[in-house]
């Protein structure tokens, strides 16, 4: 007995050592049988036991913990235990604090959960653990264009109206306001122009998390750090002497967008006046914003008539698309217009950059000056947003199209600096863009009197009601002082009684609000014709004994969609419906257009309802039995199982995929969709487009290279910003229109890679090219489209002035010098929706 004491006493930490182990290989087992039957939660406490009581086997575990990890948290968010979820994730990464797997995993569970500053982090950090992870590159690359919005480039690259701020803030410090707060400092520049002015004290407050570390790490490469305050707060939320010591004498912002008011510049101002802010003394910098309005037309460019392409994104330009009416019953309007009479807080406007809008513009009217806001006058903004609506009308100089109210302002930032959005000034500005919707003639004749109401409500400006009067109407502006409003309401009234300049709304009509996007689809009638060619083939093929004529309803009598119960034939005679499955994003029209080829049966993945209800009404209008047209969505609880056969014993014999995004880039996961469409076809059924084909070209554009990196530090006027900011630029940039990119070709368009849907063996996701440059310059940018073949005869080009797709460019980090002659090997890549293109000589 004493021995056996003795020999406790001696070896405690054996005895120990051996239970771990023991503990260890039994969790370990353990979690092996959790996993066999999907226990993930258990499983990943075991595995939690294991790498706390052995970390050696950190290594050996990894994968399979990381499988676990991921099962267990896809589990834990469909039964939306959210805190257990990331508490998960957390454990994991106390664990594996440099593993780029997990970080890019928690990033995108907090990105879809709408964490996008948060997300950022964990892209950026799985990125710097493994530039070459494909998957954490590209979802970084996504969230940075939320995160870092691309106009911030474009404004620091903007070296005139940099040197303006400066100059202006060095007017007034130097006429005494030497205490300075910058609300929505962004990167800290106009703080930098401050204390370089030789402010004695200056704060910065920023709300977005990104853009405060952001403009931290700027400050302090500029060595700041100590004499600029920056604070992680709105301005709201800034409270004396909390946040700082005393009142400022000088407030200096740019937080106003293309409209003027649309980010809170109003509401920031009345509260800094009261709580922040000095009174006004002599001296201080005076603060003034004009705005100036103009009607145009996008000059018209198609074959289609009536329509062009600036407003093709704002209103349905047509009646009838590819032998489908769209029916008078329903009225179709862009959210800028739906808003209009609603008290939803929506943007009115629209923004472009009119020297760019494609097939340029004509003015309708000359400029105007609208109102005029005193920024300095605490009175004025407080009534700017009571103030009732007021009427503005302006003679029409030019007959033509009415199309829109451009909107630009003036900001006068002292009696000597001035900066102007107007779309005849060479700015980084865009203007705000009113569509005019909703009227039965949108013609004007030179003479006319375009009235509009205008008000300032939900911090916008908005302009609504437009309307036009004939010279008959007896519209003098000569003897008036205002000419810019109709002082006799009851003379207006008059003149507008018995003009009908609005569509009917009544109770029968249905009213579908869809997206520029949408629109722009809608109107692009090569598009439909196309799919309904190649539609009409392949139900040809399944249906041999029909031609195609006989097949296409026309809506007068057509027999091919009668049930077989009422054919005046035998029932013997009357095919099978086929099956159509229509997966396009967003409104399409598509299960209708193929409804009229034949006896189909079209499912559609249409979501909202106001877009099924008028998909209903337009069927109806074009005489479909009920039972045509299905929503797909709606039979299914689980939106991922979109692509499944539609009866156990029946094949799809159309699958209609969106392999390409509206803003240039390949839709993500869309060879996988095919391969799981390949599986569910019928015999001879085909998927639309069978492939596509990317091209590119080699360019020289100084205007992409200024909308992707700040071009070093001349244009911030020496401040050291462009390596921070440069930091969250992506590669490629969307939602480009070659008909009106600033660019100078070099080569000629070539074939890049080929992405094939029904032959997968023809597929290539990466391909090495050689292009020959035809003209001496420098490659800055490669611009990519598309040819998306539905089959052999039918195919739809992304870069014709039709399309409604936008097109997409590759930026290089460096430009490339090259000679005439002289051929460049390029290295093509696609990963999800992502193309990478290397450029070697």
């Amino acid at each position: 007995m004493p021995n056996s004491n003795s020999k406790l006493h001696r070896s405690p930490r054996g005895g120990r050592e051996a239970g771990r182990r023991e503990l260890v290989t039994r969790s370990l087992q353990s979690a092996q049988h959790c996993l066999e039957d999907q226990d993930f939660g258990t499983a990943y406490a075991h595995y939690l036991l294991v790498l706390n009581l052995a970390p050696e086997l950190k290594t050996s575990v990894k994968e399979t913990f990381q499988f676990t990890l991921f099962k267990w948290a896809e589990e834990l968010d469909s039964l939306a235990r959210i805190p257990d979820l990331f508490n998960c994730y957390e454990q994991a990464l106390e664990l594996y604090p440099n593993d780029e797997v997990i970080c890019n995993s928690m990033g995108e569970h907090l990105f879809r959960m709408g964490f996008r500053d948060e997300a950022a982090g964990y892209f950026h950090k799985a990125v710097k653990l493994n530039p070459d992870f494909a998957d954490a590159r590209e979802n970084f690359y996504r969230v940075a264009n939320w995160l870092v919005e691309r106009w911030h480039f474009i404004m620091l690259n903007d070296s005139k109206r940099n040197l303006t701020y400066l100059r202006a803030i060095q007017n007034a410090v130097h006429s005494g306001c030497t205490s300075v707060l910058d609300i929505g400092t962004g990167t800290g520049i106009l703080s930098m122009f401050a204390k370089k002015a030789g402010a004695s004290s200056v704060y910065a407050c920023e709300l977005s998390k990104t853009m405060y570390e952001l403009a931290r790490d700027v400050v302090a490469a500029n060595n700041m750090e100590r004499e600029i305050n920056l604070l992680h707060l709105k301005s709201l939320d800034l409270e004396i002497p909390r946040h700082m010591p005393e009142r400022v004498s000088l407030v200096v912002t740019e937080t106003v967008d293309a409209g003027l008011f649309g980010e809170g510049i109003v509401e920031s101002l009345i509260h800094a006046w009261e709580h922040l802010l000095l009174q006004p003394k002599v001296g201080a910098v005076d603060v003034y914003v004009y705005m100036r309005l103009v009607l145009y037309q996008a000059k018209q460019h198609t074959i289609i008539s009536g329509c062009t392409r600036g407003s093709s994104g704002w209103r349905v330009e047509t009646q009838e698309v590819a032998g489908v009416c769209l029916s008078n019953a329903v009225q179709f309007f862009s959210p800028t217009y739906a808003c209009a009479g609603s008290e939803e807080t929506v943007e009115p406007y629209t923004t472009e950059k009119l020297s760019r809008v494609p097939g340029g513009y004509i003015p309708l009217t000359e400029p105007c000056q609208v109102m005029t806001v005193d920024f300095n006058d605490l009175q004025e903004l407080k009534s700017l947003a009571a103030r009732k609506p007021w009427k503005l009308s302006l003679p029409v100089i030019e007959g033509g199209i009415l199309d829109a109210v451009v909107v630009w302002f003036v900001l006068q930032l002292d009696d000597e600096h001035a900066l102007s959005t107007s779309p005849s000034e060479e700015t980084c500005w865009e203007q705000a863009v009113y569509p005019v919707q909703g009227r039965l003639d949108y013609s004007v004749k030179a003479g006319d009197t375009v009235v509009m109401e205008v008000c300032c409500q939900d911090c916008y400006l908005k302009i609504q009601k437009v309307s036009s009067l004939p010279p008959e109407c007896g519209m003098d502006f000569g003897d008036r002082d205002d000419p810019l409003s109709l002082g006799n309401e009851a003379e207006l009234c008059h003149a507008l009684a018995g003009l009908q300049t609005t569509s009917k709304q009544d109770g029968s009509s249905q009213v579908c609000v869809l997206e520029s996007t949408e629109i722009a689809l809608l109107n692009d009638v090569p598009y439909h014709e196309c799919f309904k060619a190649a539609m009409g083939q392949v139900l040809l093929s399944l249906n041999p004994g029909k031609d195609l004529q006989s097949m296409d309803v026309d809506g007068h009598g057509g027999e091919a969609n009668v049930p077989a119960s009422q054919s005046k034939g035998s029932p013997d005679e009357v095919p099978d419906p086929l099956y159509i499955l229509d997966v396009s994003e967003g409104f399409s029209i598509l299960p209708i257009i193929a409804g009229k080829l034949g006896p189909v049966r079209a499912y559609s993945s249409v979501e909202k309802e106001q877009h099924q209800a008028a998909l209903n009404v337009i069927a109806e209008a074009n005489h479909f039995p009920k039972e045509t047209l299905e929503f797909w969505l709606s039979h299914l609880e689980d939106e991922s199982v979109v692509l499944q056969r539609p009866k156990s014993d029946k094949l799809w014999s159309i699958i209609i995929l969106d392999v390409i995004e509206t803003s240039g880039l390949i839709q993500q996961e869309v060879m996988e969709k095919a391969a799981i469409s390949r599986c569910l076809l019928h015999s001879g059924g085909k998927i639309f487009p069978q492939y596509v084909l990317v091209y590119g070209m080699l360019v020289e554009s100084e205007s992409l290279l200024l909308e992707s990196a700040v071009q070093g530090s001349e244009p911030t006027l020496g401040f050291n910003v462009a390596p921070f900011i440069n930091q969250f630029k992506v590669p490629v940039r969307v939602y480009l229109d070659l008909s009106t990119l600033p660019c100078l070709p070099l080569s000629e368009p070539a074939e890049l890679l080929r992405l094939d849907l029904m032959n997968p063996l023809l597929h290539s996701s990466s391909r090495e090219v050689k292009v020959q440059i035809c003209k001496s310059g420098r490659v800055t940018a490669i611009p990519f489209w598309y040819h998306i073949h539905l089959d052999e005869e039918h195919s739809l080009n992304t870069s014709e002035e039709s399309s409604h797709w936008k097109q997409a460019a590759v930026v290089l980090d460096e430009p490339i010098p090259v000679e005439a002659g002289e051929e460049l090997l390029l290295e093509v890549q696609h990963h999800k929706s992502n193309l990478s293109i290397t450029v070697k000589r």
